[in-house]
């Protein structure tokens, strides 16, 4: 069996439709096309059931994709063993991280990271998706409540939500000191473009969920931090974004008997189990797991 053929298979299951992995594989859709028939004549089976949007393999097709994957990987491997011998760690790193966490916790940690392995090239996206995983991206952190299953999902802990207000905000109108007198507040929180704001309140077993209306919504947590210190309103935002400033007492914190959140309560590494991982994207990975656990708190009890 050809392995170029072989290879193109897996592409074209990975990509789910001809276009997509013909832009991959730069090639026309008609050569992909005629050599998927080709492989699929000298094999006398078919292997995908082809539509006008996708591609989806037979019995026999996802077998040989299985074998043709580990093949490509072990290729690859060798590849990046031969290439890498006697050199320092080097390779390309895709990353994507959520532009609040990025910026004030995980920022940081990647220019250690950096610093540390210099000729790794590393290429962080700062955005708040709901996909999680595309071709640039070999790394994936996600707030989000339960991973998919066609990830591979490392835990790094707990986000939890504050309430809270600058002191000056208190002490003219007081901190919200139930869940319906925070819902009358003016809020400031993050929001995902086309999705409505929920929060989640947990005390003990009981949940309660509410809709949002802020006065102040941005994805940019700085931000955020800006309009809380300045008096706007009550901020809803993950602890990190405001620990120093309640440290200080310059921001006060309320309704402690409640476990809050509004996208998720826990922090992913998501990463795909089928697509080759370089030395440059374990070395990393297994860098940003140590710390996340040096740097995690007690975990808080279950709701």
């Amino acid at each position: 069996m050809d392995l170029n053929a072989l290879t193109l298979l897996v592409e074209i299951i990975d990509s789910g439709n001809l276009s997509q992995a013909a832009r991959k594989l730069k090639m026309t859709r008609a050569n992909v096309s005629y050599h998927l028939t080709q492989l699929e004549k000298s094999l006398g089976v078919q292997l995908v059931r082809r539509t006008t949007r996708r591609v989806e393999p037979t019995e026999v097709g996802l077998r040989l994709y299985e074998h043709g994957r580990s093949i490509r990987n072990e290729l690859a491997a060798a590849q990046e063993t031969i290439t890498s011998l006697g050199q320092e760690l080097q390779g390309r790193v895709g990353i994507s991280v959520p532009s609040g966490y990025g910026e004030m916790v995980m920022g940081r940690w990647l220019i250690e990271f950096k610093q540390l392995y210099p000729r790794i090239v590393l290429d962080v996206l700062f955005e708040n998706r709901a996909d999680h995983l595309r071709d640039e991206v070999d790394i994936a952190i996600r707030v989000i409540q339960e991973p998919p299953l066609s990830v591979i999902a490392r835990s790094l802990g707990s986000v939890h939500y504050v309430a809270c207000a600058s002191r000056s905000y208190a002490e003219r109108h007081g901190l919200p000191a139930t869940l319906y007198e925070l819902r009358n507040s003016p809020l400031i929180t993050a929001g995902v473009t086309g999705r409505q704001l929920r929060l989640a309140a947990y005390q003990g077993t009981e949940r309660q969920e509410m809709l949002l209306e802020p006065t102040l919504i941005s994805e940019h947590f700085p931000f955020l931090r800006q309009g809380i210190l300045a008096g706007l309103g009550v901020g809803l935002v993950p602890d990190y974004v405001v620990q120093d400033k309640v440290a200080s007492g310059e921001v006060l914190t309320t309704l402690h008997e409640y476990r809050l959140s509004i996208f998720g309560t826990h922090l992913y590494l998501l990463y795909l189990p089928n697509r080759h991982q370089t030395r440059a994207v374990r070395t990393c990975i297994d860098f940003l797991l140590a710390k996340a656990g040096h740097a995690a708190p007690a975990p808080s009890p279950a709701p």
